[in-house]
């Protein structure tokens, strides 16, 4: 049996090759990293330098960036105690660890039940954006006396998103405001294991 640790140790390692191989795709499509618009006021630590002649060769535009998905550092200690207490409710470890491994914007992909974006935090802000989006979710699962889910991907599917069981750790389709009504994998390092990239 795979202890916590391990499984933790595991989904992280599952969430980087996956975000390496975006990176590794898109560069093969477009023949440099993804670009972001720039907002002085939303920095990331994803966001790349770059030199003036990117500008000039068209590469980019001048209110435009270079990006890449970063490994959260253990100093950012990211936490969702703060989640925890104010719904009275302790989180499945892999929702967790999923979104306290990658700093990043959102990455598209595929798995045989169509094209999905994996969300993530682009920043510390971002993260507490995204921990409040979360209570509201449980909230009105709770509200409408529904088994508590966390999502963790949008798809292409308007209102339909990918969540996980926050007791089982399972992963599932739901609609907005429904019950989820289809499991696709048994652990979200199983999902990621087998989505493809998909660059635009």
């Amino acid at each position: 049996m795979t202890s916590p640790n391990q499984a933790k140790t595991n989904l992280m390692n599952v969430l980087q090759r996956f975000s390496a191989q975006y990176v590794s795709q898109y560069q093969k499509v477009h023949s440099h990293l993804p670009i972001i618009d720039m907002d002085n006021d939303w920095l990331s630590p994803c966001e790349v330098s770059y030199d003036e002649n990117e500008i000039n060769n068209r590469v980019l535009l001048k209110d435009q960036t270079f990006w890449l998905p970063i490994n959260i550092e253990a100093k950012d200690a990211l936490s969702f105690d703060n989640v925890e207490s104010a719904l009275d409710l302790i989180l499945h470890k892999d929702i967790k660890t999923y979104f306290t491994t990658l700093y990043s914007d959102s990455l598209d992909a595929t798995c045989d039940e169509g094209e999905l974006s994996l969300l993530f935090a682009w920043n510390k802000d971002d993260f507490a954006r995204l921990q409040e989006n979360l209570i509201g979710h449980v909230l009105m699962k709770q509200r409408m006396k529904q088994k508590e889910t966390l999502f963790f991907a949008v798809t292409d599917e308007e209102d339909m998103i990918i969540s996980v069981d926050n007791k089982t750790g399972t992963v599932w389709v739901e609609r907005v405001g429904c019950e989820p009504h289809k499991q696709i994998a048994n652990s979200l390092e199983q999902f990621i294991s087998k989505i493809m990239p998909v660059t635009k």
